[in-house]
């Protein structure tokens, strides 16, 4: 879950700056491409061998290569984006994940959003969510079956936009969560700690290896995380927050042996 030797990432083009966002900011893209270099580094000094892309100035969101894809050691899924500006992107990446993986299966009929998935220690959660439906997830459990792997559907509480944009495995047995997905019973099994109030999207964080990735501007809960024994790192994200972005979508990450 946590054991990480490769990744794909891609360099944010000029058109980052019209990347889709709830509340209509802009980002600035140099300064939004600084966060990205940042964020490269700290994965290299987690361990991680990369795979740069370079930008694809049709898609102003495919900086975010996790959404329209899904990797696993055992295989990768093409997933469908419902958002039109980003419909392109999984033809974009499946050249290079037939590349990398033996086996690449796709979503064939509904949508989902690889913001949505998240890798728990006995099973696989899709959250439904404006991006991704019913018979999206539906199918996305199918394939998962097809990798050996198994899926659940939840559905997060109203007001969220992807089921990572609240909350995070840390590690095998806890989950850091925003209050509203705190609250709503959604990780069997496991221990919830609540981010610190005020900082909700501090949930949208990645543990790499040994460490913690999470945005610069959450002490509070940066410092909970750490006293649970996590080395945390921490990144700016000013700029990737105004396109409804953070940490965990910004690279796709496996084991490759």
């Amino acid at each position: 879950m946590f054991d990480f030797d490769s990744a794909i990432v891609r360099t944010p083009g000029r058109s980052v700056a019209d990347g889709l966002s709830a509340a209509g900011s802009k980002p600035d893209p140099d300064r939004l491409l600084a966060e990205h270099r940042a964020y490269v580094a700290a994965l290299e000094c987690a361990g991680v061998t990369l795979e740069t892309l370079p930008p694809l100035e049709e898609f102003p969101d495919s900086i975010f290569v996790e959404d329209p894809a899904f990797v696993l050691p055992e295989g990768a899924i093409l997933l469908r984006s419902c958002a039109p500006t980003r419909a392109g992107e999984p033809a974009a990446l499946e050249p290079v994940l037939r590349r990398r993986f033996d086996r690449l299966l796709e979503l064939d009929r509904g949508f989902a959003d690889g913001g949505d998935i998240l890798i728990l220690p006995h099973e696989i959660l899709i959250g439904l969510s404006a991006r991704t439906d019913r018979e999206g997830a539906e199918r996305f459990v199918a394939l998962i079956g097809e990798l050996g792997r198994k899926a659940r559907i939840v559905a997060p509480p109203e007001g969220v936009l992807h089921l990572k944009s609240g909350c995070a495995l840390v590690d095998e047995e806890v989950v850091v969560a925003m209050p509203a997905l705190a609250r709503a019973d959604l990780f069997r099994g496991l221990r919830v700690i609540a981010v610190a109030e005020g900082e909700n999207e501090a949930a949208n964080l990645v543990r790499i290896n040994k460490k913690v990735l999470m945005g610069a501007d959450f002490p509070r809960t940066a410092e909970r995380i750490a006293e649970l024994g996590h080395d945390v790192v921490l990144l700016p994200v000013t700029e990737i927050r105004k396109i409804d972005a953070g940490l965990s979508c910004m690279s796709l990450r496996w084991q490759a042996g």
